[in-house]
């Protein structure tokens, strides 16, 4: 068992398969932005860096995984890339399902965006003891995340999903709560990274 957790995690930060990942998310956040573009034409200036939450998770990262192929750690994009990636792939896996249950099948289509966006989140907490962010990171991404809830619940720029608009105020509880645990998720990544440290540490 021990040797299999090894080989998952030589691979996983094997140069030539995080620069495939890189490859990957890039394609993924391209595609994105390219689905949100309805919406963004629709869009007031003022509110164009918070309504293509996915795509902008996967953009944060792209770039984490970039730094990291060149040996880098920039800190903030890690805390945005860990907290927005696992909040917004599990928010749309939870909004396609209910459409599904809600209004009838959701095709080929709507399953790749349950996969694609289990993904998302899956590969965030696989990279838990990549990231070297601190608690200054995480409250920046805190506030960043908080204020996209605002903006999107407060003044009405939220994903659209059709008959799922008649339970607003009950998504935007459920998106409130996901938030508050995705910050959550990085506070205690950066905790149990600070304790691993301290026994490594008095170990010598």
């Amino acid at each position: 068992m021990q040797s299999t957790i090894s080989l998952i995690r030589a691979i996983l930060n094997d140069r030539r398969f995080l620069i495939v990942l890189f490859l990957v998310n890039l394609a993924g956040t391209v595609y994105g932005y390219i689905w949100y573009k309805g919406q963004l034409q629709n869009t007031e200036p003022v509110f164009l860096p918070f309504v293509p939450d996915s795509p902008t998770a996967s953009l944060f990262f792209t770039l984490a995984v970039l730094g990291w192929i060149f040996g880098r750690h920039w800190k903030l994009i890690e805390a945005l890339a860990l907290i927005t990636l696992v909040k917004y792939g599990l928010w749309a896996v939870v909004m396609n399902i209910w459409t599904e249950m809600e209004s009838g099948p959701i095709g080929p289509l709507g399953w790749m965006l349950v996969i694609s966006h289990f993904a998302m989140a899956l590969e965030a907490v696989l990279y838990m003891d990549k990231y070297r962010f601190g608690l200054i990171s995480i409250a920046i991404a805190a506030v960043w995340t908080m204020h996209d809830v605002v903006i999107d619940y407060v003044f009405g720029q939220m994903p659209v999903y059709g008959d799922l608009m008649d339970h607003m105020n009950g998504i935007g509880y459920f998106t409130f709560w996901l938030s508050v645990a995705c910050i959550g998720i990085a506070v205690w990544s950066w905790r149990r990274r600070s304790i691993l440290l301290a026994e490594e540490t008095a170990s010598r």
